[in-house]
């Protein structure tokens, strides 16, 4: 069945790892904003402003070509930030433009986990962006946990060792 997957995560939660196993399923492409950003103006972003404009000019140009995909029967996963309403409501969107559900997979890893596994992403320099611990912070401060109110169609992955919280 062709779907829009979303992939709800703070920084270094495993949202790239989960989104290139969901890719991997037949007629699926993934999609992701890391990679066009840093291609396309990875010098330009030296703030969360900038990177918030180049966000949604990113948007604005594959929206479109997203809900094209769709309606191809061709399933997309999303590695966008999903982390607020406003981004969450725009995807749901793209999924309803196309006639197709939308499936939000929710990262749910404490910060102290995400702290450890960005210090190593950082190390190892293969990631599109890296982050200190005062960005994943000031990031991390805007994240909106998933409400019954926005309706998601969401598969929850908890962190399973609650001592971490």
């Amino acid at each position: 069945m062709t779907t829009l997957h979303l992939v709800i995560g703070k920084i270094a939660s495993g949202k790239s790892t989960l989104v290139s196993r969901l890719s991997q399923q037949e007629k699926t492409v993934a999609i992701g904003e890391d990679s066009w950003l840093s291609k396309l103006h990875g010098e330009e972003i030296e703030s969360i402003a900038d990177y918030v404009r180049l966000s949604t000019n990113l948007r604005t140009v594959l929206s479109p070509h997203i809900v094209s995909l769709l309606e191809n029967g061709v399933s997309v996963v999303l590695d966008f930030q999903a982390n607020t309403y406003e981004a969450r409501a725009w995807m749901k969107e793209l999924a309803l433009q196309a006639g197709f559900e939308s499936q939000f997979h929710f990262l749910d890893v404490p910060d102290k986990v995400c702290k450890e596994r960005l210090k190593l992403r950082n190390e190892q320099g293969e990631h599109a962006f890296s982050a200190s611990e005062e960005v994943y912070d000031r990031i991390t401060s805007y994240f909106q946990t998933p409400d019954e109110k926005e309706n998601l169609n969401i598969i929850h992955y908890p962190w399973p060792d609650e001592q971490d919280r």
